[in-house]
């Protein structure tokens, strides 16, 4: 008997295992983008005005950490003090 709980407890965990996976969210009226659209994760103030050009706009930064934020015809670029921490695509 106890063997044949051994043997449904690992048929249930492999099935469960087997039936994981990913899926893709698709949202109405955002194109996928390649790595290159935007600034990633890291990038210093000055890579980004390198790479991207200057910003259509600039925030000052606020709070502590200081955040600040550049907008750029497609995308809005925040920093914390000088590195980028979020860059998302406008619609």
């Amino acid at each position: 008997m106890a063997k044949l709980r051994t043997l449904a407890l690992f048929g249930l965990v492999f099935g469960f295992i087997g039936m994981a996976g990913a899926d893709t969210l698709q949202m109405d009226g955002v194109a996928p983008g390649s790595d290159d659209a935007r600034p990633t994760r890291g990038m210093t103030q000055a890579s980004v005005q390198s790479r991207y050009g200057t910003p259509v706009s600039r925030q000052a930064a606020v709070g502590e950490p200081p955040i600040s934020r550049w907008d750029y015809q497609g995308f809005v670029v925040y920093f914390e003090y000088d590195l980028v921490i979020h860059a998302v695509v406008k619609r």
